[in-house]
């Protein structure tokens, strides 16, 4: 969340109020129309409250044709319902609440298990409020391990962290909170996430571990988690040095499961140490919840974990936040019960077909280069075709956006800045027929921005709008 700078008083402006709103006499509680900067000095009517919350959040843009986003915007009424009688509960208080943890003890065992952990019930996990969260507890369960290993010189040593350039923001974020050096594989040419070799070449001594994106926010595409591991085992095999892997599975651990059964990934490989992944992504779920698991309890340094009485029982919890709802975690456990695996299979399939179909249409349309398919996550990544020169992808982000469509338009990291792109996030509740409706006003703007002189953009900074 950014920080807010404050309002300069001269800046300060008053909500207008229609007198409608009012209750059966308009004029009685209208004599003042309450500030937008500082508290009201009197309490308004609650149907007048909510109806002017209301008015100003309709110019939000419609979640449902936000295809910049990964976060879940559909889910039953049924799931409402559960999210709302439980959004009153603190997931903190297990003793006050002891089925709500229990449900999030369920929810560990069954992602435990679906990501083939050796023995699902010695497996250790927690609900998080997302994978940013996720990633940082088990970025620093690394630095622990390696810390303790090497007693004798830390802290004069600095421990590092090895990732492609890809990563998503919140691992440049922990690198700099817990004072990790950051040590990132560049893209080149048509590779846009990280080589294993040359992230083996990156550690050394003082490497805390290595980060693998199940699902790259950038293009959609897998990284190579098996040959990782592969190349940190010759590794230690010609060095000694014993490095750990963990997948960031913000969105790929909840679609390679179900759709690449025959993708080795996960716990499956030894050197996996811990995984984490957003339920409110492809897990289904409205935000914010997260999940992250480690294979077992040696994973997950003690000293780290904190202990609350649980039904009279030890209940270890470990996470940066204390106090939140357990809407979001009932309504996991809701949707793991709901789907089970085939109904997830469907609902991913169904999304990929989306991604896969959607991506052959914006390639026919014969202006664009498709980077990737949609053939892993259900997302792709286009840019304009080399002999395009009228317009930029930023121009057709903006003029998407006319219509209502929501897509993200951005130019890519180090050593492939020369490259923009859009990207198309295909979600459940993101149908055939929307897709239809989004290729078809596509392919109404191109007469006009091939008519175009030049790209109107000017700043492709200012322009970007992704943010992972």
């Amino acid at each position: 969340m950014p920080f807010s700078e404050g309002i300069p008083r001269t800046a300060e402006r008053r909500l207008s109020v229609n007198p409608f709103y009012g209750p059966a006499n308009p004029l009685g509680d209208m004599a003042e129309a309450p500030p937008t900067h500082r508290l009201p000095d009197q309490p308004i009517a609650p149907a007048t409250a909510h109806q002017l919350v209301r008015d100003e959040l309709m110019l939000d843009g419609n979640a449902r044709l936000n295809l910049a986003t990964f976060v879940t915007t559909w889910m039953e009424p049924e799931a409402g319902l559960l999210m709302a009688e439980c959004r009153d509960k603190n997931m903190i208080d297990k003793d006050e609440y002891p089925r709500t943890a229990e449900l999030e003890r369920r929810c560990v065992a069954m992602l435990a298990d679906l990501w083939n952990a050796p023995d699902p019930a010695s497996a250790v996990g927690c609900s998080t409020t997302g994978s940013s969260e996720a990633c940082m507890l088990a970025g620093m369960a690394l630095k622990r391990r390696w810390a303790r290993r090497n007693a004798d010189r830390y802290p004069g040593a600095r421990p590092n962290l090895v990732m492609g350039v890809n990563v998503q923001v919140c691992w440049e974020k922990f690198c700099n909170f817990w004072e990790v050096e950051a040590r990132l594989v560049p893209m080149e040419g048509e590779r846009f996430h990280l080589d294993p070799q040359a992230a083996a070449e990156l550690c050394d001594e003082n490497t805390i571990g290595v980060v693998g994106i199940l699902g790259s926010t950038f293009d959609g595409s897998y990284e190579p988690v098996a040959d990782l591991c592969a190349a940190l085992d010759a590794l230690q095999e010609r060095t000694g040095l014993d490095i750990p892997v963990h997948v960031d599975g913000a969105s790929g651990a909840m679609v390679a499961p179900f759709l690449d059964e025959d993708l080795v990934w996960d716990f499956r490989l030894p050197r996996v140490a811990s995984i984490n992944t957003s339920g409110h992504k492809y897990g289904l779920v409205y935000p914010g919840v997260g999940w992250a698991l480690w294979r077992d309890a040696e994973a997950l340094p003690e000293e780290l974990v904190f202990r609350v009485n649980y039904l009279g029982g030890d209940m270890p919890t470990f996470a940066l936040n204390f106090s939140r709802p357990g809407a979001q975690v009932v309504a996991q456990y809701y949707t793991f019960l709901r789907l089970g695996r085939d109904g997830y299979r469907a609902v991913q399939q169904a999304a990929r077909d989306v991604a896969t179909g959607l991506a052959g249409r914006v390639e026919a349309l014969g202006d664009f280069r498709l980077l990737t398919r949609g053939d892993e996550l259900p997302v792709f990544a286009f840019t304009t075709a080399p002999d395009v020169k009228a317009y930029d992808v930023f121009d057709v982000s903006r003029r998407l956006r006319e219509h209502g469509w929501l897509v993200p338009a951005y130019t890519f990291p180090e050593n492939r800045e020369d490259l923009s792109v859009l990207r198309v996030v295909c979600r459940n509740g993101f149908s055939t027929d929307l897709a239809d409706l989004l290729a078809q006003d596509l392919e109404r703007l191109l007469p006009e921005l091939r008519r175009q002189s030049a790209p109107l953009t000017r700043d492709k900074g200012a322009a970007t709008s992704f943010h992972h």
